[in-house]
């Protein structure tokens, strides 16, 4: 029953073992030269040591969330085209509302400006 389990156990070990060494090789063989920028923390498009009270820029964070709307969109619509042939047209019109409600979204950012960098 054990010898099931060896090629798992060799897979994991030789895995394991090119991760070390990919790891090793770029850590050991890399440039290094730091300097204060690359240093300096960065989060969320602003410096971090700054007044709390401080104006940002909100657009940062409209970009990152249409990024992530249209990534779960792209994660639906896999497994819907899948499936497809056995939802029948009411999961096909489902997905058409689905996706016009986006698109609909999606052209309202658009005339806002939410796509434009200054």
């Amino acid at each position: 029953m054990l010898e099931n389990y060896l090629p798992i156990l060799i897979f994991l070990i030789l895995g394991l073992g090119l991760g070390v060494v990919m790891f090793a090789m770029g850590y050991f063989m890399g440039p290094n030269r730091p300097n204060s920028k690359k240093a300096s923390p960065y989060e969320c498009g602003f410096e971090a040591f700054e007044d709390a009270r401080m104006k940002f820029d909100v657009r940062y964070y409209l970009v990152a969330i249409m990024f992530i709307i249209f990534d779960l969109e792209i994660a639906f619509l896999f497994p819907w085209a899948v499936a497809l042939e056995g939802i029948g047209m009411a999961g096909f019109w489902a997905m058409m509302i689905f996706l016009a409600v986006l698109v609909v979204g999606f052209i309202y950012e658009w005339r806002q400006g939410a796509l434009e960098w200054e």
